[in-house]
């Protein structure tokens, strides 16, 4: 009973506790905290959707954009398809090269769709969660800069191959003259491309490096063929016989798309005292002049047999080594008569004997 009411006397309430002021705070801060988020929630659901509705906007533009172009680089190389194997696609480009330039245009069209798409939409997240974005351009400033003096080599190669793709200076099949190094084109990067030279070895030059590029590839090309004959023979015949076997030519497969122009006999090249140059010329479609040049040679040399014009084999200076060569023995001195040493001459020209010394005399 004594332990019962020490009990309670213990809970009982006493002067200067401060339980009640505890409960009484802890219940302010409730009330505050939840007058707070009332009060709030409705701005939280408001930025919430406003970023949601961003990156849905975002998404979807840039699925769009991404697709679009992607219909777009497939219609072209369709294009290039049908075209491939005949004249109209000889003249343009064949379709691997159609198909790597669209594809790398394309490429580079959906990277830059995406980076400014994307980047718009945090650029507004961010400004819808009110944050100051003067520091953070600020710094994405002086970053790009630091990037790209570090690495303007590679800023300059990529912005090279950009351009050179989109102004379609070169492709895949043509063969070109880069100035550092020529070959035919086998794949042309954004960065770098590469080439096959003459002997078979492949060369990768730096977008950035290449100055000039003389492109063999484009628009057309001339085949020229010389043609040396005897000084003596009728010209007039001679230029009717290399028509004639060029419109023969123009008539046959696959000759007749390869010529885009009438073989032309241009006139006489040189004239020399026993033969003259007779020059031939002819349009070809791009990258098939020497295979034009090997035929028309063929021919032509057939048609002058078959009219029994007689073509110099060797040019003049070959002429004039098979020449009689002079005699031999032309540098040899006369003989002398001083190689007989029985001769007059040689006797006179004769050392004289040493004369031996007188023998002692006795005494």
């Amino acid at each position: 009973m004594f332990w019962s009411a020490a009990v309670a006397a213990d809970s009982t309430p006493r002067p200067g506790s401060t339980r009640p002021d505890r409960l009484d705070a802890a219940h302010q801060s409730a009330s505050n905290a939840a007058g707070w988020v009332e009060e709030n929630w409705s701005t939280w659901l408001s930025i919430g959707l406003r970023i949601l509705l961003i990156l849905v906007i975002a998404f979807v533009l840039r699925s769009i954009v991404r697709r679009s172009l992607t219909k777009l680089i497939e219609r072209m190389n369709r294009t290039a398809q049908a075209v491939d194997g005949t004249a109209l696609g000889g003249l343009l480009v064949n379709a691997e090269r159609r198909r790597q330039r669209s594809e790398a245009i394309g490429s580079v069209l959906r990277s830059v769709a995406s980076f400014l798409i994307m980047g718009t939409a945090g650029l507004m997240i961010l400004s819808t969660l009110e944050i100051n974005l003067a520091p953070l351009l600020a710094s994405a400033g002086v970053a790009g800069v630091a990037i790209g003096f570090g690495a303007r080599n590679l800023v300059t190669d990529f912005l090279s191959g950009v351009f050179m793709i989109l102004e379609d200076q070169y492709g895949v099949g043509d063969t070109i003259d880069a100035g550092v190094a020529s070959g035919e084109v086998i794949e042309v990067g954004l960065r770098v491309t590469k080439l096959r030279g003459a002997d078979g070895e492949i060369w990768y030059v730096r977008n950035g490096e290449v100055k000039r590029i003389g492109n063999l590839s484009q628009g057309w090309a001339t085949a020229g063929v010389d043609v040396q004959v005897r000084a003596d023979e009728d010209l007039d015949r001679v230029r009717a016989v290399i028509t004639a076997a060029g419109e023969g030519m123009a008539k046959d497969e696959p000759w007749n798309e390869r010529l885009w122009e009438p073989v032309e006999v241009l006139g006489l090249d040189a004239v020399f005292l026993d033969s003259v140059i007779i020059r031939v010329s002819a349009k070809t479609m791009p990258g098939k002049a020497l295979g034009v040049e090997r035929e028309l040679r063929w021919r032509i040399k057939r048609a002058l047999d078959a009219e029994g014009i007689r073509i110099v084999g060797r040019p003049p200076e070959a002429d004039l080594e098979m020449e009689e060569a002079p005699d031999p023995t032309a540098g040899v001195a006369a003989p002398s008569a001083m190689a007989n040493p029985t001769s007059p001459q040689a006797m006179a020209a004769s050392p004289i004997a040493p004369q031996l010394p007188a023998p002692p005399t006795q005494k």
